[in-house]
């Protein structure tokens, strides 16, 4: 057992590396660091040290100060709990597609959260770095600025690369990384330039990123977008060095996402996103290889931070990424299906406090009303608000009572055309074939579907 540590920057780093067991991974060996060990659950746990005490020694900042830093969320969770350990006030500018889970988690840990568009670039006033940055002059605060800090870096040439040759016996012939503030994939190059200079650094990049195009061409367009969090960028960040990165692969979201599930199925580790990509680039280089190598990823950060995104099958299937049934009909705009359970649903013996209960707890305003497998109405939140507004004891009621049994039904095999006459009037689509309920189609759904449809348009042309 080791000994009992003071607190938590003691436990940062000196993460375990751990080997693919259960996954092809070719000629090679494939194994994984397992960032989301360290106390704040990722790798930028060691940056946030790292860039913290580094200006404190410089003496740019002393416990007390406020603190500013644009970040995709686990550079902000590093910084928070540097900041609650050594006395800072904390304030995140991140940009609006980061998962509720980051938001929530840093919203816990008491820093001050501004989110602001992920859909602008460099240069724009809400852009998450040049928000950031703008305030730190305004108010005074520090900005700690990862994209141009060289102790973000630093942190990795000290501290992940030496962990990783000694951990590999010396003997590693890539390491494959990512790219958000290019902190680690330059501290890598740093290090294994002067301890192991025959060790390959291979990126791992989603598409949308420029980063891949740079690698391979020396130039870029512009950037796309991407659903993985906390990796892949629209600019070449300051601090970047990719003497040694001579290979990279652009990975889908879809990819990306299915990975990292395919990894807890079958290795058991729960990683997010970003790892997804990583994993997904290593096991295709590994795979491409004609001879045994001895290859190195990251487990960035936990998935836990996920679930309500790629571990979430409803937002999965809505947005393309897990393939579901088709039917060839309206069937096919439905996210959720009552026959396979995910249909929340109140029975006729329910009150109207169970009904508001459900819809609190799975955050949905309407519930159809069933009797067994036969839908008999429908009854939403206005009609509760209403019904107990004048009369507190309708709680105590049977929802059967005061449920819409007026439905407008639709066969699978109607038009689009029909589904949108009814929206129109400002009617509830239940979706039945052959006369057996499917689910309600909501106004999103039809959204998605278009959505869906015109990208699909787009790939084509």
């Amino acid at each position: 057992m080791s000994k009992t540590q003071n607190d938590l920057i003691s436990l940062i780093g000196n993460t375990p590396l751990v080997k693919v067991r259960n996954i092809d991974t070719g000629n090679c060996e494939l194994y994984l660091k397992l960032e989301n060990q360290n106390p704040g659950g990722s790798i930028k746990d060691r940056i946030a040290l790292s860039m913290i005490e580094n200006a404190e020694k410089a003496g740019k900042i002393k416990s007390g100060d406020t603190l500013i830093e644009a970040t995709a969320g686990n550079t902000g969770l590093g910084l928070a709990l540097i900041a609650i350990l050594k006395g800072y006030k904390l304030i995140l500018v991140i940009p609006d597609k980061m998962s509720g889970e980051k938001v929530a988690h840093l919203k816990a840990m008491g820093v001050e959260v501004l989110q602001t568009r992920s859909d602008v670039g460099k240069g724009h006033p809400e852009y998450y770095q040049d928000m950031a940055k703008r305030i730190s002059e305004e108010k005074g605060y520090y900005y700690i600025d990862q994209f141009s800090n060289p102790d973000n870096s630093l942190a990795h040439e000290l501290t992940t690369g030496p962990e990783i040759l000694s951990q590999m016996n010396g003997d590693v012939d890539a390491v494959v990384a990512g790219v958000g503030s290019s902190g680690t994939i330059s501290g890598m190059a740093a290090f294994f330039k002067k301890a192991n200079p025959s060790t390959e650094l291979v990126l791992a990049d989603p598409e949308g990123s420029i980063l891949k195009d740079y690698i391979d061409k020396g130039e870029y367009g512009e950037a796309g977008s991407w659903y993985v969090e906390g990796i892949g960028e629209d600019f070449i960040p300051e601090i970047a060095d990719f003497s040694l990165t001579k290979k990279a692969y652009s990975i889908s979201d879809k990819d990306s996402f299915n990975t990292a599930r395919e990894v807890l199925l079958k290795e058991g580790i729960l990683a997010g996103s970003s790892s997804g990509t990583l994993i997904a680039a290593a096991l295709e280089y590994c795979r491409e290889q004609t001879e045994p190598k001895r290859v190195v990823t990251f487990v960035c950060d936990s998935g836990n931070k996920y679930f309500s995104k790629l571990f979430n099958d409803h937002w999965m299937k809505e947005k393309g990424f897990i393939e579901k049934e088709t039917f060839g009909d309206l069937r096919d705009l439905i996210s959720n299906y009552y026959d396979k359970g995910e249909v929340v649903t109140a029975s006729i013996e329910d009150t109207l406090l169970d009904a508001y209960k459900k819809m609190k707890m799975y955050d949905i305003s309407q519930l159809p009303i069933m009797d067994g497998d036969e839908i008999l109405g429908i009854i939403d939140e206005s009609d509760i608000l209403f019904s107990v507004y004048d009369d507190e004891s309708a709680f105590e009621r049977f929802v059967a009572e005061y449920m819409t049994s007026n439905l407008v039904v639709i066969e699978s095999s109607d038009s689009i055309d029909r589904l949108m006459e009814i929206f129109r009037d400002g009617m509830v689509a239940i979706l039945v074939n052959g006369g057996k309920f499917v689910g309600l189609i909501t106004k999103i759904d039809v959204l998605n579907h278009l959505r869906q449809q015109t990208a699909t348009d787009k790939g084509k042309g």
